[in-house]
């Protein structure tokens, strides 16, 4: 039997919206956290998709996925409405397509000025050679 592959989705959030709605823009901390349930049941993260509006049937979505032996997670329903353009057509692709989705159901963090001040110096300096820590 071959080992279950996740798909970790994040929101693509647009840097703007750091302030209004910072786990949305920290796409690092969503992996993070779909990365950490992964681990909890035994999965190991094997892509990683950072998305916004994607049509369900979108083949990056699909692209070598296997029927039973694949899941897809994301931190919450609240990214996948961001990630993708429609959650229940994507459900029920994955329902088709015999691909589990799952939701980690933690609470986001909350974040103070430093925690998104780091997110702003990672995005804002990706070809600055700044690392993220």
């Amino acid at each position: 039997m071959r080992p279950v592959r996740v798909t970790a989705i994040a929101s693509l959030t647009p840097l703007e919206e750091l302030d209004a709605d910072p786990f949305l823009v920290d796409s690092r901390g969503q992996h993070a956290m779909c990365a950490r349930w992964a681990a909890e049941h035994g999965y190991v993260v094997t892509r990683e998709l950072l998305v916004r509006g994607l049509r369900p049937d979108h083949e990056a979505l699909w692209e070598g996925v296997r029927p039973g032996a694949d899941l897809f997670v994301a931190p919450s329903r609240r990214v996948l409405e961001s990630a993708l353009s429609s959650v229940e057509e994507f459900t029920e692709e994955c329902a088709r397509r015999g691909v589990r989705v799952e939701t980690v159901g933690q609470a986001e963090p909350a974040y103070d000025a430093e925690m998104k001040a780091r997110v702003h110096r990672r995005l804002s300096m990706p070809t600055a050679g700044y690392d993220g820590r």
